[in-house]
């Protein structure tokens, strides 16, 4: 499915609100944050020249979270950085003074971050974010997980000291459950989706993705003219463009947003001008992506900053990883998980479907990104033939060598 936006509000400012979380003041925050943090990088950026040149495009570039701060996903921007704000903010009330980053390991913000829980439901990614940040931070993280979310994904989160907690049902099942049961026990959920009257802590998780956007910038010689992102609830997708909107202004990329087609909730508010929850029918491949009722906050961003909305298959998403595993040319290899190399698949099938829909040409500059690494290595293994490790050292040519 391809759907231009064509809501009223398209193309409107974002909110005060929105601007002020996803604006240049709060990209310097998270930016002040995560220099406190022992192993920050930044990420490669990677050109993809020869698929660039095979889809007619002028420049193909991958943004490529595969291994920020030692999670296998963009998520550990989100999750960790609002623990970390929340814990200073509870300090700087008890303590009486204020208390910032630098302070986290100082005694006294100890104490206060000790008497905390956090609490999250997650499909993976987003709750080992939280699982790092309270376990940094000297607190306690309990993460709800629902029936899709595989051993070595509870693995990864449970190494950080976490709670786990298994739901029955899907995603959205677990979002309600860890709200219903933090209420009733006075913890503090750290979500990535938002609801009525839910929105600053999903609006902090989604400040910290800005760190993406500004590094790409800083990374590229010009700015994108077309971003294509991928989408659960939304928040990535509504950082990225959100911020791009803010800093770019008149001369923005134009910006795609790209689901599951098994899951996609996005092109549904887009159909229902509004957050509408949709049928839970088939799996899909793209976990991390398995949701059925966009974010509020997310959904208020796109409708203003998203151009178009579209679906890709199952086949797509498996394609993609394959391709970045064994690429063309000098292209360099990249590891993407299920949902890491969505926005390229939707790019991939915007260039057969909708090129002219979306002013693709060969002066087009495109960038995508790869939002997980193998953050499942054996699915992954499953779905690309060979094992990460053995992507990355190259022996894909071996392979093809007879």
């Amino acid at each position: 499915m391809f759907l231009p936006n064509r809501n009223a509000l398209h193309g409107k400012p974002l909110d005060a609100a929105d601007a002020e979380t996803l604006g240049i003041a709060g990209a310097d925050t998270v930016e002040r944050f995560l220099a406190h943090r022992d192993n920050h990088l930044v990420t490669p950026l990677h050109a993809l020249p020869a698929l660039a040149s095979a889809l007619g495009l002028d420049a193909l570039h991958v943004k490529d979270e595969g291994f920020r701060l030692g999670l296998g996903s963009f998520k550990a921007l989100g999750g960790a950085y609002a623990v970390f704000r929340l814990v200073l903010e509870e300090a700087s009330k008890r303590l009486g003074r204020s208390v910032d980053v630098a302070d986290l390991g100082q005694p006294e913000v100890r104490s206060v971050a000790a008497k905390m829980t956090f609490a999250c439901a997650t499909d993976g990614n987003h709750g080992r974010s939280v699982a790092q940040g309270a376990e940094l931070a000297g607190t306690r993280a309990v993460i709800f997980v629902h029936a899709g979310v595989s051993e070595e994904r509870i693995a990864a989160i449970a190494r950080y000291g976490a709670e786990m907690v298994r739901v029955d049902g899907n995603y959205d099942d677990s979002v309600r459950q860890a709200a219903q049961v933090s209420a009733e026990k006075g913890w503090t959920v750290v979500s990535d989706t938002s609801w009525p009257g839910y929105e600053r802590i999903p609006g902090l998780v989604m400040q910290g993705y800005t760190a993406i956007v500004r590094e790409a910038l800083r990374q590229l010689r010009q700015p994108p003219t077309h971003v294509f992102v991928q989408a659960g609830v939304g928040g990535i997708a509504a950082a990225v463009a959100g911020h791009l909107a803010i800093v770019l202004g008149d001369a923005r990329p134009t910006f795609i947003v790209v689901e599951p087609a098994r899951a996609a909730c996005i092109v549904a508010a887009a159909v229902a001008g509004r957050v509408v929850k949709v049928a839970h029918d088939q799996p899909t491949v793209m976990a991390m992506l398995e949701c059925y009722e966009a974010s509020q906050v997310a959904w208020r961003m796109l409708a203003r900053v998203a151009d178009a909305f579209m679906t890709v298959d199952e086949d797509d998403a498996i394609a993609v990883m394959r391709r970045l595993a064994r690429p063309a040319g000098a292209d360099p290899v990249i590891v993407a998980g299920e949902s890491g190399g969505v926005g390229l698949a939707g790019l991939i099938r915007a260039m057969a479907d909708n090129r002219a829909d979306l002013g693709l040409d060969d002066k087009s500059r495109v960038l995508v990104i790869n939002t997980e690494g193998a953050t499942d290595p054996h699915r992954y293994a499953e779905l690309v033939g060979m094992s990460p490790a053995d992507v990355l050292a190259g022996k894909f040519a071996a392979e093809a060598t007879p």
